[in-house]
C-alpha cells in the first residue's frame, strides 16, 4: 500500500486498514499490529521522504511481518532512550518491545524498516 504524501501520516484510515485486513488473527495480535505500523510509519513521515509504502506480510511460521519502506536513505533509525519528560523518542522502543525483532535494509533507492511479531490465527 503506497500512503499519501500529505505532510501528516493518515493514521486513523492506516489503523482500519489493518484491523479490515488482518481480522482473521487474535485481537490482541492486532491491536500490537496496529501500534508498531502507526509507530514505523510516523517514523517513515518524520525522519524519511516520499513515497511511503506500507506492506504486511503473513508468514507461514505464524509471524507477521511489517515492512515501512521511504525515499530517504540517510536517516537510519536507531534505538534511544527518552527521559520521562521528553516529548519524543519512544516510537523505536515501543517497536522493539511489541516486536519479536526489528531492523532496517538500506536498497539502491530507499530504507526498508522491518518489524516481525508472533500472531496466532482468532
Amino acid at each position: 500500500m503506497i500512503l499519501s504524501s500529505d505532510a501528516t501520516p493518515p493514521l486513523g484510515d492506516l489503523r482500519r486498514s489493518v484491523r479490515q485486513a488482518l481480522s482473521y488473527l487474535d485481537p490482541d495480535c492486532v491491536e500490537d499490529a496496529e501500534l508498531l505500523v502507526t509507530e514505523l510509519v510516523s517514523n517513515a513521515y518524520d525522519h524519511g521522504q516520499p513515497p511511503i509504502s506500507l506492506r504486511l506480510c503473513q508468514l507461514p511460521n505464524s509471524s507477521l511481518h511489517i515492512d515501512v519502506e521511504d525515499g530517504d536513505r540517510t536517516h537510519l533509525p536507531r534505538l534511544r532512550a527518552s527521559g520521562p519528560s521528553g516529548q519524543r523518542g519512544r516510537g523505536l522502543v515501543l517497536v522493539d518491545q511489541l516486536s519479536r525483532g526489528w531492523g532496517f535494509n538500506v536498497t539502491a533507492t530507499s530504507k526498508v524498516v522491518w518489524a516481525e511479531m508472533n500472531c496466532r490465527a482468532s
